[in-house]
């Protein structure tokens, strides 16, 4: 076994200890990848569209309301001429650059993924949050070290 299958094994037992399904299931997932010797083929093509095909199904879980006929158009109509409904719309472009950054964060040190995994996992059992996924994780990760980055400066 090599170091990447050590690191998913841990990544597994804290998923399990910390009751983060997602987790566990993504770690398992890769090892069955590695261990299959699909490593070499399926690897790359989840590098390269593992992220879009996420965001597809999330993005599909988000819009079900309007499929569904739950939101109907003067609703739709309050985001264009409410207070909140306009610091709404603020909110998720400001939400989406930030995102972009935690995306870029996770590209330039890949390292960090496994402390924000971790602190997902201690923030969900520990602070009784909800596990927002990676991408807002490292998002405001980004955050934080521009932060210590600025004080650095100073």
């Amino acid at each position: 076994m090599d170091t990447s299958s050590y690191i998913l094994v841990a990544l597994l037992i804290i998923g399990i200890i910390g009751r983060s399904n997602l987790v566990a299931m993504s770690a398992c997932v890769l090892l069955i990848i590695k261990f299959s010797g699909l490593e070499q083929l399926l690897l790359p093509f989840l590098e390269n569209k593992g992220l879009k095909l996420g965001l597809l199904i999330l993005m599909i879980y988000i819009l079900l309301p309007m499929a569904k006929g739950q939101v109907q158009l003067k609703e739709l109509k309050y985001n264009f001429t409410s207070v909140s409904g306009i610091i709404a719309l603020v909110g998720g472009a400001l939400a989406t650059h930030l995102n972009n950054e935690g995306l870029k964060l996770m590209k330039l040190m890949p390292e960090i993924i496994f402390g924000m995994t971790l602190g997902t996992i201690l923030g969900t059992v520990f602070l009784k949050g909800v596990p927002c996924g990676p991408v807002m994780t490292a998002a405001v990760t980004a955050i934080l070290l521009q932060i210590c980055s600025w004080l650095g400066s100073l």
